[in-house]
Parts: C-alpha cells; structure tokens; sequence
C-alpha cells in the first residue's frame, strides 16, 4: 500500500530560500569547460540550486556515467531512460578538468546504471585513480548509488581509496516507495556500514531531503540508524521540486528546525553534520571532510 503525498494547499516558497544567481567570470569560464570536455556534473542535470556559489568558487560534483538515469525516482530532475553507452575516456576528461581547475577537492557521483553487473563501480574507480595521476594531493569524494546490494561493486570503489563514500539515504523508510523507486532503506544502510568496514579510516557519510512529509521522531530515527551503521558525516537539506511533474513539497522546513537537527546529530556523535534549506551532499564537502579527518 502507498503511503499518499499531499502538498500544502497554499505552499508559497519562504524568504529563506534564495540562492545566488549563476553568474560570474569563473562560472562562465566552468561551463566552458564542462562544455569542451563533453562532461556532465549533478549541479546541472539536478538543478541544485547552489550552482551560482559553487561554480564562482571553482568547485563542482562530476556526473559519469552518462546522464541519463535507468530509475526513476519521483524526487530528481536527472533524466530517465534507456542508458548511454560508457564513455571510458571519461576519466581521464574529468581529471583534466580537476587539474584545469586547479581543485584540491573533487566530488564524483553518476547516475544509477542498474543495466551494469557492477552498477559503475568500475569507472568510478579509474576516475578516482586518473585524478590521483594528474593531480597528486587533490582529495575525492565519491557520491555512489546503492549498486543494488553489490558488495563486490562497493568493494572495486573502496579498493580504489576515496577520501570519503558518501550514499545518500534521502528519506524516511515509510516514504521510499514513492521517493527512491527501485531502492531499499535497509539495502542502503548495509552499503554504508560494508563501506566502514571495508576502509575504517575513510569518512562515511549520508544524506537527507526534508519537506516530503516525514515526521520529525521518523528523521531522528534515520540518523540515529546511520549512525548506528557507522556513518560519520550527515547532510540534511530541503527537498525542492524541480517540476510539476515530480513530487510536490510538502512543506517548507524552517531554518530552525534544522539547526534542531544538526544539533541532534552532534549529540549522537557525527563528526560533522551539515544542515539548512540549502544544503545539498556536496555543499562545503571538504568542509565535512576536514571535520572528520579531525575526529
């Protein structure tokens, strides 16, 4: 049985949730870049809407894989459809962008490639290695999908060495039926906690969006799981709905709410918790970084 949504009848968007505008020389001179080396990233094809702030201080999240998405998912403003074929060049394009770039901390993610025995697992590791290649010292962060319960795909990207393994948990377990078709709570929970296991020295981290219609004690209960599953650094941010035909916004999460969260997060021990309308899993991702390397 699903559990229904229903939007506010009168959801005005509030004034806490203004973001810069995308514009500027460096970000001009970033989509250019992106541009000539055929590359995605997530804050385009999600439309995040720190874009503008990210991009004018040279930082972005690579998208590989493509970017179109084999789920279908009522929260994301990524394309669905049949797959593209894997670009193998890709790798070494997103190092030269990393290196162009002048970065010292990469976020990598993709679309989900449930169509791949491996789920991807192994160009984001030849993405992680090509970027170590041509730019020595420069950390990487990778944002993966839950690979369909594939212990070995997870073990090819933690074999690879990622500064930190981020999946994002993105709701509450009673409403993934309707926000992560084609995923499971526990199965996400288990990748996370195989993660630690695997590389106990390297950061785990997750992810929420608020604003779908879950209870407050149902979030408490999430990031108390994650935490139980060992992860170390928490993102919480307000769901936005990228169009009329995704899921509507149940409600707009006040700005002190989610300090009431962070504030709980750190009292259950997170190394770092990220949280605000705003905050999306890559926002201030080196910030997060630093903050646990230090725990």
């Amino acid at each position: 049985m699903l559990v229904s949504i229903f939007p506010s009848p009168s959801l005005a968007r509030p004034p806490w949730l203004k973001a810069p505008a995308p514009v500027g020389s460096n970000y001009r001179e970033l989509k250019s870049l992106i541009t000539e080396l055929r590359l995605h990233t997530v804050c385009e094809s999600a439309a995040c809407p720190n874009v503008g702030e990210c991009w004018n201080h040279r930082t972005a999240t690579f998208m590989i894989l493509g970017n179109v998405c084999t789920r279908r998912c009522g929260f994301c403003a990524v394309q669905k459809g049949a797959p593209l074929a894997v670009d193998y060049d890709e790798p070494r394009r997103v190092a030269e962008a990393v290196s162009v770039m002048g970065l010292k901390y990469a976020v990598i993610t993709s679309v989900n490639r449930d169509d791949r025995k491996d789920g991807g697992a192994e160009l984001f590791a030849r993405v992680i290695e090509a970027i170590r290649e041509r730019v020595p010292g420069c950390k990487v962060e990778v944002l993966v999908p839950d690979f369909q319960g594939n212990r070995a795909s997870m073990k090819t990207v933690m074999d690879a060495g990622p500064d930190v393994l981020n999946h994002n948990t993105e709701t509450v377990p009673r409403l993934y039926r309707q926000v992560r078709l084609g995923a499971r709570y526990e199965r996400s929970l288990d990748m996370l906690r195989y993660a630690k296991e695997l590389r106990p020295e390297t950061p785990v981290k997750s992810g929420l969006m608020l604003g779908l219609g879950e209870l407050a004690d149902e979030v408490l209960q999430v990031m108390q799981d994650l935490k139980t599953h060992s992860v170390d650094i928490l993102t919480l941010g307000q769901y936005l709905r990228p169009s009329p035909k995704h899921l509507p916004i149940v409600r707009y999460v006040p700005p002190a709410e989610f300090d009431g969260f962070r504030e709980a997060g750190q009292k259950m021990g997170f190394a770092h918790v990220e949280a605000g309308p705003l905050v999306r899993s890559s926002y201030h991702a080196d910030d997060s970084h630093t903050a646990a390397a230090r725990c």
